[in-house]
């Protein structure tokens, strides 16, 4: 090896470490026993965890101190979304809270009739909504013994009063996960499974992903860039909006359970093992982080300013410059 290919080595080793060690990743004190599934501030002070048996809790002052909210159930809080700082919803099983006072009070939706999955159980994994008006939750239906009998994917066009079932071509898989960007979106699910719109869910076309994979988590940036995370250290990105979907090799053999980009280049994913994975070009490139734990982390929320992840037996992480 040339002398001049050691200092090109060297540089570049030296730019990597500069890039991933401005900040690291530190536990918070934990609020239960329970598994945290799902976590989002919509401040740098103001957030939410939830996870299983019905755990739902607020911090005010960035993590420090946290306020359990009561939702008395004991179905696993799947996912927390806020659609901006006031109007925020909880999936929580089969149900689907509301608030419009950012998150000082939360009321059912009880929009579900005891005839729409007449000795099935639905479950409710993923919400988003493309703006004020028009959103979407995807999840399965399983029977009473567990076991997933079809997807499930549900549209509002009034701000989540009510809603009603839409078909896809998603067979009859589990979805995990739902995005959009503006009147395009995307849903993922087992097997490999991605569906695509591109005129706000009046049709949708489903891709080749190139895996049999489960994907659980999905980030589009603009309606051309995006990066999706399964099972197997499954990591699939395109640049053409899914019409072609390319496998990046990274350190990780095991699930990846959240993806997430702070801006067109910076991102991070989490999942088993406590793993933490870090890109700044676009995901091309993932360079593991020091989480400090082996235990999984189920939940991902990152901003531009600050980032949280929640895992195993009340894990809570928090990301700090």
């Amino acid at each position: 090896m040339t002398a001049k290919s050691v200092l090109t080595i060297i540089v570049v080793l030296n730019l990597v470490s500069t890039v991933f060690s401005q900040g690291s990743w530190n536990p918070v004190v934990r609020q239960t026993s329970d598994d945290l599934l799902s976590v989002f501030f919509t401040s740098s002070e103001k957030g939410f965890i939830g996870g299983d048996n019905g755990f739902f809790a607020l911090t005010t002052d960035g993590g420090l101190n946290w306020s359990r909210i009561a939702l008395s159930t004991k179905y696993n809080v799947n996912e927390i979304y806020f659609r901006n700082d006031d109007n925020g919803y909880v999936l929580v099983g089969e149900r689907i809270l509301i608030t419009k006072d950012g998150g000082k009070s939360w009321r059912e939706n009880q929009f579900l009739q005891a005839t729409d999955f007449p000795g099935l159980v639905p479950e409710f994994l993923s919400i988003r909504f493309s703006d004020k008006k028009r959103g979407w939750i995807v999840g399965s239906v399983a029977n009473r013994n567990e076991e997933v009998v079809d997807s499930l994917i549900l549209h509002t066009d009034d701000g989540g009063e009510n809603w009603r079932k839409v078909i896809a071509p998603t067979g009859k898989k589990e979805l995990y996960h739902v995005d959009f960007t503006d009147e395009t979106g995307w849903i993922v699910g087992d097997n490999g499974l991605i569906v695509k719109t591109t005129d706000d869910g009046q049709t949708w076309t489903k891709q080749n992903s190139g895996t049999t994979a489960s994907l659980y988590n999905i980030d589009f940036r603009d309606k051309r860039f995006g990066v999706a995370v399964g099972s197997r250290g499954t990591i699939l990105r395109t640049e053409d909006g899914g019409q072609t979907w390319e496998v990046v090799r990274s350190a990780a053999t095991k699930s990846l359970l959240r993806v997430s980009f702070i801006n067109d280049k910076s991102g991070w994913i989490v999942g088993a093992d406590g793993i933490i994975l870090r890109t700044e070009d676009r995901g091309r490139t993932w360079i593991r982080q020091n989480s400090q734990t082996s235990e999984p982390l189920y939940g991902f929320y990152s901003d531009k300013k600050y980032s949280w992840a929640v895992g195993k037996k009340g894990l809570i992480l928090k990301y700090s410059k």
